[in-house]
């Protein structure tokens, strides 16, 4: 039941990216190498902007990767990382590709140089949180969303993961209801989302009641 719920929650909380690329729940699409697009949902940049030889290196990549092409994708990434290895972003994306591959010893170095590059970058830390969550590391996956709000508060993937951990991990309604509508405020109507929020706030409704009989 919950494999399925997280499924579910896959395809909705993707569906904020123009290009989807499903990684986990709360995956995002490729990151773009442009230093203001760590801003958008699902992206992250690099510090500097990307020469245009390379842009354009990148951007084939990205869209060999959109398109569902991942060994292609890996190839065009790893040939951009030899060249240009100073952006985070391109690292982000063969994080991506292996955790899709169910790699996560490539995964996590993949994350690892991303974040060795930029300690703060919030796509790296919502892969991060998806690997650690992925292998029951609840707490820890949680530290990562948190760090990823914190440097990017209006990070809606990781506000919508942590919702996910907290919900169904966790059992922390109140604070997954918390982080639900915060990615609900971010991203716009989402009606799963919005049914998932009436849900929660009736359990958490429910308990308090059951609480204060307690008392």
């Amino acid at each position: 039941m919950l494999l399925q719920r997280c499924t579910n929650r896959v395809r909705l909380g993707g569906a904020l990216l123009a290009l989807l690329v499903v990684a986990g729940c709360g995956g995002a699409g490729p990151t773009q190498p442009t230093a203001n697009s760590q801003q958008q949902a699902g992206q992250a940049g690099p510090a500097v902007e990307i020469p245009p030889e390379a842009l354009t290196m990148y951007e084939q990549a990205t869209a060999v990767m959109a398109a569902g092409d991942f060994v292609d994708a890996e190839l065009r990434f790893e040939e951009f990382v030899l060249m240009y290895p100073d952006y985070p972003g391109a690292y982000v994306n063969l994080a991506i590709i292996h955790a899709n591959n169910e790699n996560d010893p490539a995964t996590r170095e993949a994350i690892d140089a991303a974040l060795a590059l930029d300690p703060d970058q919030p796509a790296a830390l919502n892969q991060l949180g998806m690997l650690l969550r992925r292998n029951g590391n609840f707490l820890e996956a949680e530290a990562a969303y948190l760090k990823a709000v914190t440097v990017s508060p209006d990070y809606a993937l990781a506000h919508y993961n942590l919702g996910v951990l907290n919900e169904l991990y966790l059992q922390r309604l109140e604070t997954a209801l918390r982080h639900f509508e915060t990615y609900q405020g971010l991203v716009g109507e989402d009606k799963q989302v919005e049914k998932w929020i009436a849900d929660l706030t009736r359990r958490v409704a429910a308990s308090q009641r059951t609480a204060n009989v307690a008392e």
